[in-house]
């Protein structure tokens, strides 16, 4: 069974004072999201991905479509038990302390004593807040917000755990915490469906990935699929060069310091053939590596397409939307 599966989910809101016109925040959506994956929900700002996971937790209802979460409806009460949900911009009453706002959360959803006590205390230990959880909220920095607000989002032992744009907000350390976290709830069987536009994050977790744009979806499936393993050229580091290489295999040539050069060659090339020519008597290899297609250029190319099309122009209207 699928954790999430919508169908033709499609949102429309009304723009304008005097006049108001339709506006498609996301056109029909259909996707599947299996149990236990780490999925991720890739797009620019404003592609849609705010407007999807608030159509999911029924914070706004959506104008067309379908969609149910661990087989039930986005109403049913028991489903709600199950999941865990991370708001972009987090907001709790600024007077609590970290540990009186998981207690109170914890209490909604039935745990007493010591055993909320500890689960509290184990969440906070996980997200790394320390001596602070015995400080008021209001006293945080965003990203410590964030921190809390994950702990919040997992209260509860969730099965299917909602992010959105998790890492916002959190210096270097706290997004390694944060994506050791994912993992282990990978790990632990759990699924997590993320939103971002963080594309090294989605690259590190996700076992597959959707990309919106402009509120349609332009790309799904596993990183195998969508992004090709085909050598597309080789770049070699070579340094103690006494001047700028050159030659008819180089795409490309990036000084890194004085006599120390990055080179893109051609990808019929034999790469440690031509870095011996380069390199020459004084030169010295520092790495070859192969270049491939990553996640970033897939990104970059669906925006692109997306800014070249006609149906996407314009296409955030409706009755505007020429068919296929």
């Amino acid at each position: 069974m699928a954790a999430i599966e919508t169908d033709g989910l499609s949102k429309d809101y009304r723009i304008g004072f005097w006049r108001p016109r339709p506006y498609r925040a996301l056109h029909p959506l259909t996707l599947s999201v299996e149990s236990g994956e780490v999925f991720g929900f890739l797009g620019p700002n404003g592609a849609g991905k705010t407007t999807t996971l608030k159509l999911l937790m029924q914070l706004v209802y959506p104008t067309a479509g379908s969609a149910t979460i661990l087989g039930r409806p986005l109403g049913d009460r028991e489903m709600k038990r199950r999941i865990g949900f991370l708001p972009e911009n987090p907001y709790f009453y600024d007077y609590l302390t970290a540990e009186e706002l998981l207690s109170y959360f914890g209490g909604l959803f039935g745990y007493k004593g010591a055993d909320r006590a500890k689960r509290v205390s184990r969440l906070l230990d996980d997200v790394g807040v320390g001596g602070e959880r015995r400080m008021q909220l209001r006293k945080f920095s965003k990203g410590m917000i964030q921190r809390v607000g994950l702990a919040q989002a997992l209260i509860n032992d969730p099965e299917l755990v909602f992010l959105d744009e998790p890492m916002s907000g959190l210096d270097p350390i706290g997004r390694r915490d944060v994506r050791a976290l994912i993992l282990r709830l990978r790990e632990e069987g759990r699924t997590v469906f993320f939103s971002s536009h963080i594309l090294s994050d989605a690259e590190t977790l996700c076992s597959r990935i959707a990309i919106v744009v402009k509120g349609h979806l332009t790309a799904s499936g596993s990183l195998a699929e969508l992004v090709t393993s085909t050598v597309k050229g080789w770049e070699i580091v070579l340094d103690g060069l006494p001047q700028t290489p050159a030659g008819p295999a180089l795409l490309k040539v990036t000084p890194l310091a004085p006599g120390r050069f990055a080179v893109e060659a051609v990808p019929s090339v034999d790469p440690a053939q031509l870095a011996r020519e380069l390199a020459g008597a004084t030169g010295r290899l520092v790495s070859i590596n192969p270049i491939h297609d990553t996640l970033e250029d897939l990104f970059v190319q669906q925006v692109d397409n997306a800014a070249s099309t006609d149906r996407f122009d314009g296409g955030t209207e409706p009755n505007r939307e020429k068919s296929a």
